[in-house]
Order: structure tokens, then sequence, then C-alpha cells
């Protein structure tokens, strides 16, 4: 094997520096015999494939010229057909699918070309028409056979010979005039008759044979006969080139020379039918050719009687159905690829789970390449010498791996993870790179079988090697360079995925250490504020003058405003890091709310608490001082944020099987923005200068709420004041026509 060189050099070996990426998938489109273009919904042109560009005779101007542009349309009886009324203008006008339309256009260079057009509209993930695309085939040949037909029959018809087709059987299929006049046979009496009525009978079986060699001779398809002990007896040139046997090599032998070990029944049960008279038909096997190579074929096989009617043998049709399952191969394949691709693609665009984006590549790039296994593995460097991390592995157990120990940077390895190069090799044994690396002197007892090797660089955008995707199959020349262009243009927006990855994991683990200091600055913040307070209590309790009085009693409400702030600091950063615990009972959910509004009656005397509460008991299963916080949140709210008014109004429904509390003030509104907002932490509107606060409240309340499987929201207007709510799912078998003892 010769040193890997670039690409250009040859299809085996290949060294590409990863630098300029295949641009999304196109190249699969780009390449396709078929031509194939896309226009927005307004029917301007923006993508065309080679096959397109041929079609049109010049490259379109992209987003600038309508599909039709380059061409004059007409019906495909000739008449001029508006471009509003062409089969993609109805597709991005209606959003309707168009297959088989036939159209006619006229090209720059005043060739006419017969289309047969299929269009299909494309929609968002809205469903949204947002443009279509279309595929276009040239029928142009089609269409000129079939003229020329129509002039062929016009001349057999008014030829004074006798012009007369036969099928295959020797059935009449076409007579024309002359015949008529020749033989006295109207056209009404011949078709469909056998071609003898027209030979006297001493000629009849001479044309017969003649006629029959000569359409097994000229056959493409294998035409064999043999008896009912399975011994060839006739072998047409179709045959021999089919499977490279002579007539001299088969005539005698058995015809299981052509039949592989494993279907040798096969041959059983179509001796059976043949027995039987039953004819075995369009029958798609696998034979053997002369050299050993198993080809599929459609056979048909026939009995063969002789003159008294008594089976004797029978005669086999053979074709040769390759093409046909290569082609259906191809196009599985094909179509296979294009939904791995765009899979893979929307995958790696939406997630930033580092795991989930390497592992969907690796199964993808696996699958997509042909190879036996994949793995992609970290660019690891470590103290003891620089070696790589297995990270995800695709088509094979992670033992076969991992019981080998990690990959080196040998010199096999290095171009791919320093260098930042792809490596392609048809048959890493012959490679001069292989084997040379102790302790090992080749490929060890129980490593993977590896004879195709395919490793692609996975490049940052700072240029760093995050890692490399490794394949491998135990077969050589499995990678082409269409696989490399596939990985390389995977791997280019696996990187992207990858950055945003790590720039996800540094702000997650900033907000982390955030919370973390905030929940200490918290915990510290308690004990001074605690022992404060303490003391001003016991001040409180002893004789003093006015002044001191009112001092110690503003100290007291600052102090509790700010041990108040403290607890919301709290318990954000517990339900931040899911530690807030719930200890749930069951309670009157009414009766807790006359509590609360008989406190803020003597507590905040610049407001009335006007309550409307139904006498009957509304038992839910909550942690009740949680409920309690979220309540008080929200009545504080409706008194601090309307300094006008004088009343607030709190009110219990019951609806379904929830309880919903409503708290509505008169203050100043909220705008649809604020709406939006309002609940985030942090969050305070514009219009709230003066206001203390941290823009906590709701946020915690919110997370209480939602936490008991309720549901928390706000209906306001500007300037007229704004009503929250929320709602708890009620205790089981609540009877509420009971009424409070």
């Amino acid at each position: 094997m010769k040193p890997i060189v670039p690409a250009s050099s040859g299809p085996g070996n290949a060294k590409v520096p990863l630098q300029q990426p295949v641009p999304d998938y196109k190249k699969l489109v780009l390449e396709s015999p078929v031509a194939f273009y896309t226009c927005d919904k307004n029917g301007y042109i923006t993508f065309f494939n080679e096959a397109a560009r041929k079609l049109w005779g010049r490259d379109p101007d992209v987003k600038r010229e309508l599909w039709s542009g380059a061409w004059k349309l007409f019906y495909p009886d000739g008449t001029p057909m508006p471009p509003e009324k062409s089969p993609m203008a109805l597709t991005v006008q209606n959003g309707i699918t168009v297959e088989n339309q036939s159209i006619m256009i006229q090209c720059p260079d005043s060739t006419f070309k017969n289309l047969l057009l299929f269009s299909k509209p494309l929609f968002n993930e809205n469903q949204n028409l947002t443009g279509a695309h279309s595929i276009l085939i040239d029928i142009s040949g089609q269409v000129v056979n079939e003229i020329k037909q129509t002039t062929l029959s016009a001349i057999v018809e008014s030829s004074d010979d006798a012009i007369i087709s036969k099928d295959l059987r020797g059935k009449i299929t076409s007579w024309n005039k002359g015949a008529e006049m020749i033989f006295g046979f109207t056209e009404k009496e011949t078709l469909g008759k056998s071609i003898t009525m027209l030979i006297p009978m001493e000629r009849l079986k001479e044309e017969k044979q003649a006629m029959l060699s000569a359409i097994v001779n000229s056959s493409e398809d294998a035409i064999i006969s043999k008896d009912l002990t399975g011994k060839i007896t006739s072998w047409n040139k179709g045959a021999e080139i089919i499977f490279g046997f002579t007539e001299k090599e088969t005539l005698g032998k058995s015809i299981t020379i052509l039949i592989p070990k494993d279907r040798l029944k096969e041959e059983k049960h179509i001796i059976d039918n043949i027995k039987k008279g039953k004819k075995v038909d369009h029958f798609e096997t696998v034979r053997k050719t002369k050299d050993g190579r198993l080809i599929p074929l459609s056979i048909t096989v026939s009995p063969v009687k002789d003159f008294l009617g008594n089976i004797v043998g029978a005669s086999k049709v053979a074709r040769d159905i390759s093409a046909r399952i290569q082609a259906e191969a191809e196009i599985n394949q094909h179509n296979s690829n294009l939904e791995i691709l765009n899979s893979i693609g929307k995958s790696i665009s939406e997630n930033l789970d580092v795991q989930g984006v390497l592992q969907r590549v690796t199964d993808a790039t696996t699958k997509l390449t042909g190879a036996s296994y994949g793995a992609f593995f970290y660019n690891d460097y470590q103290e003891n010498g620089e070696s790589f991390k297995l990270y995800t592995l695709s088509g094979a157990a992670r033992e076969s791996f991992e019981k080998l120990g990690m990959p080196r940077h040998t010199a096999l390895f290095a171009p791919t993870f320093a260098d930042k190069e792809v490596v392609r090799i048809d048959d890493i044994l012959l490679d001069p790179r292989y084997g040379k690396n102790f302790p090992q002197a080749g490929m060890p007892a129980a490593h993977l079988p590896v004879r195709s090797y395919l490793a692609v660089p996975v490049v940052s955008k700072t240029g760093e090697v995050i890692g490399g995707l490794l394949f491998g199959h135990p077969e050589p020349g499995i990678f082409t360079a269409s696989h490399e262009d596939i990985v390389i243009n995977i791997a280019a927006q696996a990187a992207v995925s990858l950055d945003n990855s790590k720039l996800f994991e540094q702000v997650k683990n900033l907000s982390d250490r955030k919370d973390e200091f905030i929940a200490l600055a918290s915990h510290e913040l308690k004990t001074p504020l605690t022992t404060i307070k303490g003391y001003l209590q016991v001040l409180a309790k002893k004789e003093k003058d006015s002044l001191s009085e009112l001092f110690i009693s503003k100290s007291l409400n600052q102090v509790n405003k700010l041990n108040n702030l403290v607890d919301d600091l709290l318990n954000m950063s517990r339900i931040e890091a899911g530690k807030m615990e719930f200890n749930l009972e069951v309670f009157d959910l009414s009766e807790l709310l006359r509590e609360i509004a008989e406190t803020f009656l003597y507590s905040h005397t610049s407001h009335s608490v006007l309550l409307k509460i139904d006498d009957y008991p509304v038992m839910v299963n909550c942690d009740r001082p949680r409920i309690e916080q979220a309540i008080i949140n929200l009545l504080s709210n409706a008194i601090k944020y309307s300094p006008g008014a004088e009343k607030v109004y709190m009110g219990l429904n019951i609806q379904d099987r929830f309880a919903s509390v409503y708290i509505r003030d008169e203050g100043t509104g909220l705008t649809r923005e604020q709406q939006r907002q309002l609940f985030t932490r942090f969050y305070r509107a514009e219009n709230t200068k003066g206001i203390s606060g941290l823009g906590l409240g709701l946020y915690l309340t919110r997370q209480i709420i939602e936490n008991h499987n309720g549901e928390v929201g706000v209906k306001s207007k500007y300037g007229e004041g704004s009503e929250f709510f929320f709602t708890l799912p009620l205790e089981e078998n609540l009877n509420t026509s009971t009424p409070r003892k």
C-alpha cells in the first residue's frame, strides 16, 4: 500500500485537510441524473442540480428568475401555455401536487423538448406553504418515436405489398390493405389468428421450426431445455452469455451445475411441478456462473410434451435481473441516506446534549458509510502520554474496544487527531504505517477485524481537534470518496453543535455557581439578621422614650423586610436546585383565606380586604405554609401596587375538580409585555420605581402552585388594575354540600 496521498491522486487511499466541507447535503442531489429544482412560494428558483442545468441549457439566475423564465411553455399539442397555468405555478399557488404532467418547452437555442413534470408543494413546520420542488424528465425521444410510429403506420397502410406482423406465438397482430388484396382475407378475419392459415401444410412444419429456432437463438435471455431427470438437452446463445458455459460444455450435464448448493431443493420443487403439468412463472432466485459468481435471475419453467401429450421435459427461460436489483438497491439506499441526513441534521441543530449528539452522529455515519462499526474518540491528553477516550460506539459491543486499551498518537492515528486530516485506507494490513508500534506487531488477537479504514477529525471553530470519527470494515475497499464527503459534512455540523454544547455547559456552570453563592450568602445573612432582630425585640420590651420607640419600631420593620428578602432568595435557590420540600396535609382552603384576611386587617391598615367565600369547607391536600406564602405574596402585591386605592378583593370558587383563588386590585394594571414576563425571576416592571422588592415573589408563587399540580395566571388591563388567580386540585371525596359547623 502506498503512503496516503491527496484525494486528487486516486480513489484508494486519501489524505484530505478538513477545510471546505460539502455544504449541507446538496452533493447527493447535485449528482443525481434526474433534473431537480426548487422554488419559493412566488415561483422564483432557489436551487437546481446539474441535470436541470443541462435541461435548461444554461444557469438560471437564482432567487431572481421564475422557474419558467428560461423557456417558452406550450401544451403537448403545441398551444402556448401561460406561465401562471403551468404545473409549478398551480403547485405554489394552491399547494397541490401535480404528477405525470406533460408540457413542451422552447429552449434558449430555439430547440423544443417534451417534458414529464412532477411537482410537489413544500411546507414549513407550521404547515405554511413555502414553495415547491419539481422533477423534470425529458421524454422528447419517446415523443419522436411516437411520431415515427404514426408515419410508419401510414406508410404500411398505403403500401401495395402485404405487410403483416405476428407475435412469438405466430398470432397475427397487424394486417394492411396490401395483405387483404394479395390473400383475400380482411383484417377482421385475420387478427388474432395463427399465421399458419397462410402456409401450405407441407411447409408448415419447416416454417414453424425455423421461426422457433430464430427466436431461441436471437434471445438475450437464457433459454434452456432439460429432461425430467434434470439433464440439459438444449442451450442457446443467451445462456452462454449469462452463465459463461458453451453449449458443448453443458449438453448432457445436470442442470445443478448452475444451482448453488443451498438452493438445490428449488430444483426438486420445479421438477415436481413440471411432472404435474404446472408452470413455474417468474420465480426470482440466484444461480451460479462458470466462474462461480452468483447472479439474480427471474426464471419461468414450462412443461415440454411429446406428440402424444406426455410430459418429457421442461423448458426454462432465465432473465438476468442484476441491473434491476442494483438500481432498486441504489434508489432505496439514496432515499435511506436522505432520510438519515435530514434526521441527523435536525437532531444535531436542536440538541445540546453532548452524549446524545455524538451517539446520533456515530450511528448515522456508521450506517451511511456501510461500516461494520464506528466510534467517536475524544482527543484526550493525559499526563502519562497522549491518548484518546472512547465516547460513543456503533455496531459493536463496548467491551470489544475497552479490553484492547485506547489508541495512541501513533503514525496511523496522528494525521487525524494532530494534523486535522481525513485518512481513508482500502486495506490497512498493506499500509506501511500499520503494525509498527510496540508492543503490538500487527492486529491484536482480540481486535475487531479491520481491513477498510476511515478516520475523520471533528474540529471546533477555534481550530482545536475535539476528536475523531473512526470506521472499520472486515473487507477491503469499502469506503469511497463519497463516504468521506458525507462524514466530513456531518462532522462539521457536529463540531458546531459540540461548541454550542460546551458554551451551554459553561453558562450552566456559571448559573449553578451563582445559585450556590445566593444560597450561601442567604444562609450567612440569616444569622446576623436573627441576632439583630432578637436584640431589637429585647429593647422594645424595655422602658424607653417616644423617639427610641419609633426608631426601634422602624428598625424591626426594616429587619423584617430584609428577612423576607433573604427567605425569598433561599427559597429560590432551593427551587433551582430541586431541593424545596413540600409537606402535604389536608386542610380547609377557605379557612386559610379567612385567617390571612384577618391578619391583613391589622398589619396593612391602608387597605380593606373584601372576602367573598361560600360557607362550605374547601378541602385540599397541600403544603399549608407554602400555600399561605403564595397567597400572602399575591395579596401583598395587590396592596403594594395599588397605592391610590383603598380596597383589594379576594375570593374562592370551585370549578370542576379544582379550587380557584383570585385576588383583584384597583391599581396601575399591566401591559401585555409585562404580563408575559411577570412570573420570571428578578423581573420588575419599569413603572415600579420606589417600591421595594427583588422581583422574586411571583416567581416563587408560580413554583409553589405548579409543584402542587395547579396553575397560576393574571388578567389585567393597563391603568385599570389586575386580577391574579391560581388553582389547586380538590381533595378526593370532597362534599361541598355540607355546611361549615
